[in-house]
Formats: C-alpha cells, structure tokens, sequence
C-alpha cells in the first residue's frame, strides 16, 4: 500500500500542497485531477521521492519514500515515473531504450520481453528506429513502455498521454491500464483528461489550489459533484438554485450536466435560443434563461432566437431525487 500522510510543500516561501493526505491499494488506479497549478504534478514527482518533503510522510508499504537528502540516485526499484519530459537515450534504438533494464544475463527473455512491450505501446515498425527520429507522442510511448519493463509494484505518471494524437490515444490507454491491472501493478496517474479517469480509475482524488476536495469513486463522484470544478471535468453542465428545480431542503447550487436537460412541451425552464454547436452525434444548445447561459444536448439544431421550454430528465431527476 501507498501511504501519503499529512504532507505538505512549497517552492521557495509559496506553498503548493496543503496537508495531503490518501492511499492507494497494490494493483488500485488512482486518478489525480485538478486545474493547471492546482499541485498535481508537484504531487506525482514527491511520490517518486524527487523532492525532500518537510511535512508529513510516504510510505510504499513499511518502507518510507525518501528524497535527494537520503538517496544519492532518486526513486525506488519497486516503483517508476513517467514525466512529462522523457528521459531516453535519443541515439539507441526503440528496443534498446525499452530493454535497457531488462538483465543480459537471459538474451532470449530480454528479446521476448522487449517485443511484447513494443506491441503493447503499438510501436513493432519503429523497434530499430534511434530515438531522437520519433515524434513526441512515440517517444511517450517509448517512455511507458520501459517504465513497465521490470513489472514494477507501482508507478507513477504525469500526464502520461499528452503529446500522443487521438489515433493512437484510445488504443494505448486501454492496452496500459488493462495491463496494469492483469499485473496488480499500482497506477497513479495525474491527468486533465476524464478519459483517463472514467473508464479505468478505482479512486479520483480532486486537487484545487494545493488541497484535496474530493477523494472518492469516479461514478459517486459524477452522481454528487458537490463543486463546479467537479462537475466541469465530467461534461459541460449548469448551475441552478435549488428552488429553480424544486429541490427542498438546500441552500447549495444544484449542478446538472447538458445531457441531463431536454425539449419539452411544458413551461418548467423557458428559454431564448442563441446558437447550436455541432458535436458529432448531436448538437450542445445554448439557450438564454433570465439572462444566463443554459447549455443542453440535442438531436438536432434549434432555430436561432426560437422560444423553447426545458426541463430535467427523467435520470436527472432520479440522481437530485426529485
């Protein structure tokens, strides 16, 4: 188990994590989010053990996670970190990079294991190719490929599918996680991206200005985002006072995503249509209710400055319980 206890940090006299505090079970994914300078990636390099922590405490099971202070060479063979710069040898091969740890000792399990990892990042074609002639996103790959190599207890990434194009990106993200898990290997991953999260996370951890404000399941976590930074992650969504839908006994903004309104007959939220964004398999209306932006999705586009009436779904109105 990773064990993260009341840590706290700063760069210089500014302090970038307040009290930090979760666990991760081997073989359990964990999904950081947050916004750009929320602490994230702060976060991923003090689990490696690449800054010395003044507050608080990390543990890999019984075993304290250290910084520079205690360790001449940073990290810990149980555990690995993929940043976002790649630290490769640019004038070896795609094989030699991933291989570089596996043992000479056993050539034809060092070639058999260095084939499979290759497959698994998509990159077969490129195994003789030098380094430095990669693009960013294969270097990436390359990157995670080796991070994996020796079937570490636990890893680290940051930001882990950034510089790789969409072609690729929904493939390779399935191929890694799925491996993690046959391998009970533990994955924290600090990303800005849900698709990382929804599908594959146990737990997501939500960081906002250097503290945690949420740490529970992605799908509790979808049902009762309880902060607007929350339900914006997920999808695009709307603030209402909980009297605009009748929810009784609450002072708290109710927050509902676009999917969650649709076209009706009945006059619950009437509304002013401003434009229709074309988004594939429908079209995201953004309609003018009491001088305000509503947002929901739609089959097709609506007539611009047509008056039309909204109104919560049936799904919605299950999950606010109304």
């Amino acid at each position: 188990m990773l064990q993260v206890q009341n840590i706290s940090f700063g760069y210089d006299t500014k302090t970038v994590l307040h009290n930090i505090s979760f666990s991760v079970e081997p073989g359990q994914h964990v999904s950081i989010i947050g916004e750009s300078g929320s602490g994230k990636s702060t976060l991923i390099k003090l689990l490696y053990g690449t800054y010395d922590l003044p507050e608080g405490e990390i543990f890999w099971k019984n075993q304290p996670v250290l910084g520079p202070k205690f360790n001449l060479v940073i990290g810990y063979d149980f555990m690995k970190y993929v940043a976002q710069e790649f630290d490769l040898m640019p004038f070896t091969s795609v094989a030699e990079n991933i291989g570089k740890f596996l043992s000479n000792f056993f050539p034809e399990e060092k070639q058999k294991r260095t084939a499979e990892l290759i497959e698994l990042v998509d990159l077969t074609e490129f195994a003789d190719v030098k380094v430095k002639l990669l693009s960013g996103g294969q270097k990436q790959r390359v990157a995670l490929a080796r991070a994996i190599a020796k079937q570490p207890e636990i890893i680290v990434l940051d930001e882990p599918f950034s510089h790789i194009d969409n072609f690729q990106k929904q493939r390779l993200r399935r191929n890694l996680f799925k491996y993690l898990k046959e391998k009970n290997i533990a994955c924290v991953v600090a990303t800005h991206d849900r698709e990382d999260v929804l599908p594959f996370a146990d737990r997501m951890i939500v960081l906002n200005n250097g503290k945690v404000i949420a740490n529970n399941t992605p799908q509790y976590l979808y049902s009762n985002p309880e902060k607007p930074l929350i339900a914006s992650f997920f999808d695009e969504f709307n603030t209402f006072k909980a009297s605009e839908l009748g929810v009784k006994q609450s002072k708290k903004p109710v927050f509902v995503y676009a999917h969650e309104l649709e076209v009706t007959d009945k006059s619950t939220i009437k509304g002013n249509v401003l434009h229709s964004y074309y988004r594939g398999n429908m079209f995201l209306v953004e309609v003018e209710v009491n001088s305000r932006s509503i947002f929901f999705y739609n089959k097709t586009a609506l007539k611009v400055n047509d008056i039309i009436n909204i109104e919560l779904t049936n799904s919605a109105k299950q999950r606010l319980s109304l």
